[in-house]
């Protein structure tokens, strides 16, 4: 499946100005940049559903690992420096030990940028063995997935 034939609701979202240091000598978002800026949302989103804790809380506090182990992306127009953009995420699958997250980059005039899939699994950081998704995280999850249908 390409990574844009998801079309569904985000479950979170935040607009973000293209910086310079995001860009090459080209002048466009270089494409690396973009698995920075995601894994800012994914923290961020973190961040907003576990006020208490955080993602550094999950990871720093708890030892919990959320490496990626599947990515798959597609590039479907530039972004350059000062454009503005929606960074969004969606959860498309929630299973025992792991998640999937449709991403997308879509400009502020509605034109999707760049779009993936990432899988993420759940891991001790002391054993680096999968784990379950914890039960307080699940839950989080769960409610902003709903709260996206709404």
């Amino acid at each position: 499946m390409s990574a844009d034939t998801r079309v569904g609701m985000p479950t979170f979202r935040r607009k973000h100005k293209i910086h310079f240091s995001e860009c090459d000598p080209a002048g466009i978002v270089f494409y690396p940049q973009y698995f920075v800026l995601f894994n800012d949302l994914v923290e961020s989103w973190f961040d907003e559903m576990l006020p208490q804790e955080g993602y550094h809380g999950v990871l720093g506090v708890r030892r919990v690992g959320m490496p990626t182990v599947r990515l798959e992306v597609d590039f479907k127009a530039i972004s350059k420096m000062g454009d503005e953009v929606w960074l969004s995420l969606e959860v498309v699958r929630l299973g025992e030990a792991s998640l999937t997250l449709a991403w997308a980059c879509t400009g502020v005039d509605g034109v999707l940028r760049m779009a993936a899939r990432q899988t993420i699994v759940t891991t001790s950081l002391d054993t680096h063995r999968s784990i379950g998704i914890p039960d307080d995280i699940r839950r989080a999850i769960e409610t902003a997935m709903a709260a996206a249908r709404e």
